[in-house]
């Protein structure tokens, strides 16, 4: 009773501001171009980055000329705007970009990213300078400003109490009814579940049966070794005594991929979300990993972007290549994306 009390005032904001939208009151703007939105209701990691690497890459391979717009969260840069990519170049590192940024721009060559709070405006600001055909929100989903032409809404399926309250003792960031603005549904991690269809029912309570259900799963496509610029095959990992770092949002997620490529995790070390890293905190694993006695230090792509520069034996560590294997519904997404 207690916690729902002292969350009354957040859902009374975000009720009155989703309703002020919803009648009128506020209006969203639309950009001259097609816009599509991958976001979430949840706070913390449903897979967002690489969903949107992949719907960036996918509409750049029907032939658009793509740009991702980011907020780029916890950036350092004090600047409205800023061009992480111009489809050629990486202009800006991790710490001006944000680290999700940034590495979307390592991943995406031929894609333009830019960052910055007002997306409507930012939008406009790379139109002026760029010739954009469609552009992509990286956590898009409650900036309602912006008018798009799909919304596409990510539910980890591992993270199913997430869904039952809002911010600060629950994690949604918006009641579940908000599920209703979205025109197609990403469940991630299903195959960390035994079974779907319990969470897809609850979600189906309340957006419908007409839209579109995709079931995807994240898995390990190579590992990025930054010593020598490679990528080495992830039976590498086999049998092999590993400390494993990150700062994400779903941190569990994470280990279960590590040890089911055969690793063995002797230590792991979690970080909050976005971490800024230091020479400190580098020094701290390291010791972590000669006390445990692991061979080499697993993170993620997100954190080994900005630890590089810190680590002096980059042999030393390496980080997890992620890509998107899509268990259903991957022809509902495409024929959605090809109406862009």
């Amino acid at each position: 009773m207690f916690a729902k009390l002292l969350t009354l005032p957040y859902k009374v904001a975000v009720c009155s501001r989703l309703w002020l939208y919803e009648h009128g009151w506020i209006s969203s703007k639309r950009l001259p171009c097609s816009v599509v939105s991958v976001g979430n209701l949840t706070a913390g990691g449903t897979g967002k980055t690489p969903v949107t690497m992949w719907v960036a890459q996918y509409l750049a391979g029907q032939g658009k000329r793509v740009a991702i717009l980011s907020r780029g969260y916890k950036r350092k840069s004090r600047e409205s705007f800023l061009l992480v990519s111009n489809g050629n170049d990486i202009l800006a590192g991790p710490a001006d970009a944000g680290d999700e940024p940034f590495l979307m721009a390592a991943n995406c060559p031929g894609i333009i990213v830019a960052v910055g709070a007002d997306r409507y405006q930012l939008g406009l600001w790379v139109l002026e300078h760029h010739k954009v055909d469609c552009v992509v929100l990286d956590d898009g989903f409650q900036h309602l400003g912006l008018e798009r032409d799909l919304n596409l809404l990510l539910i980890d399926v591992t993270d199913s109490a997430g869904l039952q309250g809002l911010l600060p003792f629950g994690r949604l960031r918006e009641p579940l009814s908000g599920a209703q603005r979205a025109t197609g549904i990403i469940y991630t991690r299903v195959g960390n579940v035994e079974n779907l269809e319990p969470i897809r029912q609850m979600v189906t309570s309340v957006v419908g049966g007409l839209v579109p259900s995709i079931a995807t799963q994240f898995e390990a496509q190579t590992l990025v070794c930054e010593n020598d610029n490679s990528r080495k095959h992830l039976g590498c990992l086999q049998g092999i005594s590993v400390l494993i770092f990150c700062g994400i949002g779903n941190p569990s997620s994470f280990r279960v991929l590590v040890e089911s490529l055969g690793a063995l995790v002797v230590d792991e070390i979690v970080f909050s979300d976005h971490m800024a890293y230091t020479a400190e905190t580098i020094r701290h694993i390291q010791k972590r990993m000669e006390k445990a006695k692991a061979q080499v230090c697993v993170t993620t792509e997100k954190d080994l972007v900005k630890v590089k520069q810190l680590w002096t034996n980059l042999e030393s560590v390496c980080a997890l290549s992620l890509g998107i294997k899509f268990l259903e519904g991957q022809d509902k997404l495409e024929k959605q994306l090809a109406r862009v």
